[in-house]
Order: C-alpha cells, then structure tokens, then sequence
C-alpha cells in the first residue's frame, strides 16, 4: 500500500503554507455523521465495458459475501473510485467536445423510471447543488473546477482546449505508452539474436471478449485467464505464472430483477502474456492456432471456489484482434482498425463461443 493510505495525518499545501492535517484517505470523519435515511440503498454495477469495471476487483466480496472495503479499508475504496475521477476527466479532456448525450435509460434509477429519457440536464439525485433543493447535473459536473481541484496531467489554465488536449495527451504516453516502456520483453527471433518489444509498440492487438447475463449472476465470481493449463488448485489461479488476468463479476440482487435480461461485457487484453510467452509475431497465422490450443479460463467464486461454467450459461468468450498503427510523436495516439473476430479460437470449449454464436 502507498504510504499516503497509512499515515493518519498528512502534510498539504494551505493557503497559509504546509500543514498538517488528518489524512481522510487514512480515516474519515463525517461532518455531521449522515444517517441511512439520507441516501437511497446501495446498489448499480457495470453496464457494458466500462471505465469503472478495474474497481470491481477491489470490491470483489470476500467467502461471506462482503465486499473487501467494507471490512478492511474504506479509504481503499475511495481511492478506487477517485481513480475513475480522474480517468474520466483525462479522457474530457482529450475530447473535449464529447458531452452527454440524450438516451433513453431502459434500467432506471431510484428516481427515475425505467424508459425514460436522460440527457445532460438530468437531475443527478440525490447530490443538491444548492440549499434551494436544486440537483447536480452533468452539464454543472463538466469540469473538476466546479469543485475546486484538478488532476496533476491537466493543467487547464493559460491554455486553450486545442493546447490542452495536446498536453494531456503527451502526458498520458508518458505515463501508459511511452517508447520503450517498462516493462520490456526480450523476444528470441531466430534462435541468436533478440527483439526488445513492447505491448504498445506492437502493429496488432488481441483480446478476450467476454459476455454474460445477469440474471445468471447467483453470486460474485472471477473469470481467470490462462495461456496453458491452469494450475488443479483454485487457490492458486490468482498467482499462477500462466494466468493472464481476470475479470471479476459482481452485482446486485436489488437490481437484478429489474436489469436481468441486460448483459455485462468484460475484455482481458492478451498481447503482454503472448510476449511474455515469446510470441513476437503476433500475426492471425501464428496466434490463432497457439490461442486455439493455449487460452483457457476457469471460473472461482468466493473462498477461493472453483465454479463449473456450466452454472452461468451465458457466458459467451470469444477472441478478437486489432490493427494498430503505433504512435508517432508524443502527443499523437496509436490509431486502431475495426476487430477481427476468431471464433475457432473459442469453438468447441465451455463457455466459448460457437460459429452460431452472435457477437455483437
């Protein structure tokens, strides 16, 4: 853990100087303490690929079904989803013309009624933006200077947008994609010399796409990735060698009712395992018959459990690639082409995809 979570008290800049101040990423403390009554019930997950999904993994509930923050560290949490924060005002900021757009929401909320149409002047219940009863809204929340602060990558004063988009996207290579990025992979070519590659650098992107429907989601679950066989202990996926990565699986039985027949997507990006493995053509040719043979996945549920996939029949896993024209300058990103879907890759396993299988 980073010393900023453990230290109770923390040293920041005031308007006066340094100060010493109680560390709220260590402990907080209401200002009153606000009572159940006053928000709605806890509830929502992920829809779809979203932003927001890497946070589930912290939330991943424990053998008694409680989710990790809740037991061990709030701040942890809060940390988490600060996190997404600043993703998303990163990415406003290198499109800074992108803005809500009007959708009708067939889900709901606890305010709003399932099919009805939600823009940009939607109430954000239930945050007030004033003592008046007035509600925050994504037009008022646009821009973190609403509140106050700001991320150290955007630095969105004395610059205009066109400059600023610029900056932050130089800032991102530099932090995410820069030229020989850590860590690197030295791959045997032919046996005498070596290439240093990077998942970055790299002309074609592979992924593990992942579906399921909610109305199968009995309980919290990992999806875990291999290349090769994985390990017979379930206690073990987690920390094997081969695994890949994982993509974990919670909901909410309040809302499950409601949203059932609504999937929830995942992707688990390959390229860093396929290196790693010594794989530095990534073309169809060589990966998809290494992929056919090699990708595995397992399902693990809480105490470390292993699940049959055959008790989430929606699962659907399929493999996708991408062309990629790398970078060019600091301030550019890689462009991308459409993806390629290889269901050979998945035919004929559990929980894969078939050649009937929709993969929209």
């Amino acid at each position: 853990m980073p010393p900023e979570v453990n230290q109770p008290t923390i040293y920041i800049n005031a308007p006066n100087g340094t100060s010493n101040v109680r560390n709220p990423l260590y402990t907080y403390a209401f200002h009153p303490l606000p009572s159940s009554s006053d928000f709605p019930p806890l509830g929502g997950s992920n829809y779809g690929t979203s932003i927001n999904a890497f946070h589930n993994t912290v939330r991943y509930p424990d053998a008694n079904g409680q989710s990790q923050p809740d037991l061990v560290n709030k701040q942890l949490q809060a940390n988490a989803a600060s996190n997404v924060d600043r993703l998303f005002a990163l990415w406003q900021a290198v499109y800074p013309e992108a803005n809500v757009s009007p959708q009708i929401n067939d889900v709901g909320t606890y305010t709003n009624d399932p099919g009805k149409s939600e823009d940009g002047n939607t109430p954000l219940t239930p945050f007030h933006s004033d003592d008046s009863g007035n509600f925050w809204t994504s037009s008022k929340v646009w821009s973190t200077k609403t509140f106050g602060y700001a991320y150290p990558e955007i630095i969105d004063w004395g610059v205009n947008r066109s400059q600023l988009t610029t900056n932050v996207k130089a800032r991102l290579n530099a932090l995410y994609n820069p030229t020989g990025s850590i860590p690197q992979r030295s791959v045997s070519t032919d046996g005498s010399s070596s290439l240093t590659l990077t998942p970055n650098s790299m002309n074609v992107q592979w992924f593990a796409n992942i579906r399921i429907n909610r109305s199968d989601i009995a309980s919290p679950f990992f999806v875990h990735f291999f290349l090769g066989s994985p390990p017979v202990d379930p206690a073990t996926w987690s920390f094997d060698p081969s695994l890949i990565g994982s993509h974990s699986v919670i909901d909410t039985p309040l809302l499950r009712s409601r949203i059932s027949a609504f999937p929830m997507y995942g992707q688990i990006p390959l390229n860093h395992a396929l290196l790693e493995a010594g794989h530095a053509d990534l073309a169809p040719e060589k990966i998809v018959p290494l992929l056919t043979s090699g990708l595995n996945w397992r399902l693990q549920g809480t105490n470390d459990s292993s699940l049959n996939i055959s008790a989430v029949p929606s699962l659907k896993i399929h493999v996708v690639a991408q062309a990629v024209k790398p970078r060019v300058a600091e301030d550019e990103f890689p462009e991308y082409g459409q993806f390629v879907v290889y269901r050979e890759i998945t035919l004929g396993k559990d929980g894969g995809v078939g050649s009937g299988d929709d993969v929209d």
